[in-house]
């Protein structure tokens, strides 16, 4: 085979990539790298306002960007968004967006785990059906966000968010063996212990209602091997590369983004 040189290998010039959760956070450092790598954009979230600035910010590079509001715990709304792509559906797809709101176990009730699995679960279900649906001949990419937690749970009172993400593991590695020849490279980040808005604010929670929480928020960062929490842009970085072709032979993997947190 051929070498490419580097530049063409990273470069996304020529795609489109839908990114869901991507008015902030992680998502959002995916859409200005996959922006600055010549992708144009189908920016997904709830936040309107947040997509907007976005959008904005975006502008000064040379690509097309659409925002799209959707409640993603809706399917029809997922099935709406699909349905407004006339021409060709998105080359790439990032299932980023979730939710982790913190309740135990056993005060957990069947709309509290429907919403969460609906926003973290469902909803990459149908994103991705819609994806493989939609380019079937032609393949793709998607990529797929997880968490340690599903891995390794550390944290109390996220079962149902732990439930949630195994579920997006299993999911993607289940694509990813039967969709790989058919020109669809499926794989899935595993970030963990990363300083999004969201953590941040689920930690302020957490030290006004549960002080028993805080104990394992201090054990965490502890733990980690590399002493810090992680910016959201170094696992864009890493979306990127399975967005590229520096990725070609990359298949169903979990690729972990924790600072060293699994291993130690």
């Amino acid at each position: 085979m051929k070498m490419k040189p580097l530049h063409e290998l990273i470069s996304l010039k020529g795609k489109k990539a839908l990114i869901t959760g991507s008015a902030s956070g992680i998502g959002r450092c995916v859409a200005y790298r996959f922006a600055e790598a010549g992708a144009d954009l189908e920016i997904v979230d709830l936040d309107e306002p947040g997509l907007n600035r976005l959008r904005n910010d975006l502008s000064k590079f040379p690509v097309k960007v659409t925002a799209h509001r959707v409640d993603l715990s809706k399917k029809e709304e997922v099935d709406l968004l699909w349905s407004s792509f006339k021409g060709e559906a998105p080359d790439i797809l990032v299932n980023n967006a979730g939710i982790y709101p913190f309740k135990k176990f056993l005060s957990v009730d069947g709309k509290f785990l429907e919403n969460a699995l609906n926003v973290n679960l469902t909803s990459v279900f149908w994103m991705c059906q819609h994806m493989i649906r939609r380019r079937m001949g032609r393949g793709g990419v998607i990529i797929n966000v997880g968490s340690i937690e599903a891995i390794l749970p550390f944290q109390g009172d996220m079962v149902h968010y732990d439930v949630s993400k195994a579920g997006v593991i299993a999911l993607t590695r289940a694509l990813a063996k039967e969709y790989g020849k058919r020109g669809f490279r499926v794989n899935a980040l595993i970030p963990g212990g990363i300083k999004t808005p969201g953590v941040m604010r689920a930690a302020k929670n957490v030290v006004r209602l549960q002080l028993g929480l805080i104990k394992s928020w201090v054990e965490f960062k502890w733990r980690l091997p590399l002493g810090r929490l992680g910016h959201p842009d170094e696992v864009a970085r890493m979306a990127l590369v399975l967005a590229s072709e520096l990725s070609s032979y990359v298949q169903g993997a979990l690729i972990v983004v924790d600072g060293g947190f699994l291993s130690s």
